[in-house]
């Protein structure tokens, strides 16, 4: 026994890369995260400071000399920021619910069922996503206006209600399921739409987890659509209302990174109760082409 834990520890020893190597991992990996999280502790820092303090002081001062909440509520007292955090809040529910709900019933033909035109489809669909929204605003923005949807919570919701990157994930996850699972209720005479909903779907929910994460953070964060089809400020959204901070207050930038906060944590809470699944549906949407 003790033969064979010294040959385990002698492979694991051999396994591990060279101290350099692993030197050069974790500085890289440090790099990355002060890249990606740096931003976003600086926007905490300037919106944590006091009236008193400079936030262009030159060489650039990280903590705050005085903690102070006080930005937070101006911003509170100023704004009806209750209200546009309702509004994004019912807007984002509804377009994660419908985009999830339509892009699993719209992949699942498209990964498990056999027809003529299936990879045309599929192609186009593809080549749809290579088009930015800013080419498709103008018809989409019509078509609003004729079904008489400004300033309403559907006309928010419409563009993001079944998205084409969705498809394609649901797509890749459904393809990812043993084809021998679905045969089976098959045979049993279970109907297509009952198969969809009670045996695909529970396989799939780290994938759907991972969907709605990057649904609710693509909804949560835009600002042009809602910019457009919304004019009256009781339907404004977090992004518009940290917009309006800007020339409420002649661009104090402790004000508007207090509201860039409250308008970040909602997404962060999100994707701390989803984390578990994001990784595993991630990977999962990867496996199969």
């Amino acid at each position: 026994m003790r033969a064979d834990s010294s040959k385990t520890r002698r492979t694991d020893r051999q396994a591990l890369p060279p101290w350099p190597e692993l030197l050069w991992r974790y500085a890289a990996i440090a790099l990355v995260l002060v890249v990606a999280v740096g931003p976003f502790l600086w926007l905490l820092s300037t919106s944590l400071k006091s009236a008193s303090e400079n936030i262009f002081a030159y060489p650039p001062v990280f903590l705050p000399e005085s903690l102070t909440l006080d930005n937070f509520w101006r911003v509170l007292d100023s704004q009806p920021f209750m209200r546009y955090l309702a509004n994004s809040t019912i807007v984002a529910a509804l377009s994660v619910f419908l985009n999830l709900l339509f892009a699993s019933l719209a992949a699942y033909p498209l990964a498990r069922m056999q027809w003529r035109g299936r990879n045309l489809v599929f192609g186009v669909l593809l080549a749809s996503m290579m088009i930015p929204f800013q080419l498709l605003m103008i018809p989409v923005y019509e078509l609003a206006i004729s079904l008489g949807l400004q300033n309403t919570y559907l006309g928010l919701v419409l563009p993001h209600a079944c998205t084409a990157f969705g498809v394609f994930f649901m797509r890749q996850a459904f393809l990812s399921i043993p084809l021998a699972i679905e045969e089976a209720a098959i045979m049993d005479g279970v109907p297509r739409w009952k198969i969809w909903l009670f045996v695909m779907l529970p396989l799939v929910k780290p994938s759907l987890a991972t969907l709605a994460v990057f649904s609710f953070i693509a909804v949560w964060g835009d600002f042009l659509w809602p910019l457009i089809i919304i004019d009256q400020p009781q339907l404004f959204t977090l992004p518009l209302g940290v917009n309006r901070l800007a020339s409420t207050f002649s661009l104090d930038w402790r004000l508007v990174a207090a509201g860039a906060i409250f308008s970040l944590l909602p997404i962060l809470l999100f994707f701390a109760f989803t984390q578990r699944y994001f990784i595993e549906g991630a990977m999962r949407g990867a496996v199969k082409g």
